[in-house]
């Protein structure tokens, strides 16, 4: 859907920031691999522009076995070594050791018959919260998302502190952050709407 970037939250600088925009944040993700790719990469975005992270996200899915976490479970410190040395990715030390971690903990939650979806899912707001237009008056942490990151901590996430949580949860639809004006703001409600009520 292409939109005017008068009204577009961001991105509107770069076809592959405004695509990500109008395409993925905020819409809901369920998928265990999917969702488990946004955690991790909000992690590696601490500190960073968003749009670098976007531009490894290739990059990224390659070195960590497409964040399927049975398999990233599996790595090991030889598997750290080889990622400090891959250029695709942003190879920082504790981000890469985090990601791993964090697939081992979603391997756990799976092997004690619990998912990523239901942990993330069960921290949405009760109601959504009224619609921002700029967003500088989006609050950085929520008490959902201090609470959310205080629950991924206990599981065994790393790199996952309360302002992390909520871009993890905007990114992932838990939350719907896109402003007034976001021509996709209603549509992004709506599925929303669709995954809460299943």
């Amino acid at each position: 859907m292409a939109q005017s970037d008068t009204f577009r939250c961001f991105g509107g600088d770069d076809p592959l920031y405004a695509e990500y925009h109008d395409r993925e944040w905020g819409r809901p993700v369920v998928d265990e691999r999917a969702l488990l790719e946004r955690v991790c990469l909000e992690g590696f975005q601490s500190g960073l522009s968003w749009l670098t992270i976007l531009r490894k996200r290739e990059g990224f899915r390659a070195a960590f076995a497409n964040f399927d976490p049975e398999r990233l479970a599996e790595f090991g410190d030889a598997d750290v070594e080889r990622l400090l040395q891959d250029a695709a990715i942003v190879r920082h030390r504790g981000k890469i050791e985090a990601t791993i971690a964090n697939g081992r903990a979603t391997a756990q939650l799976h092997a004690s018959g619990e998912t990523l979806r239901e942990l993330l899912w069960s921290h949405a707001p009760a109601t959504t919260p009224p619609p921002v237009g700029d967003l500088y008056s989006l609050p950085p942490v929520t008490a959902e998302s201090t609470a959310l990151s205080k629950e991924l901590k206990k599981r065994g996430f790393r790199f996952v502190g309360p302002t992390t949580a909520y871009a993890a949860m905007q990114a992932c639809g838990v939350v719907n952050d896109h402003l007034t004006q976001c021509p996709v703001r209603d549509e992004v409600e709506r599925e929303r709407a669709a995954v809460i009520t299943t």
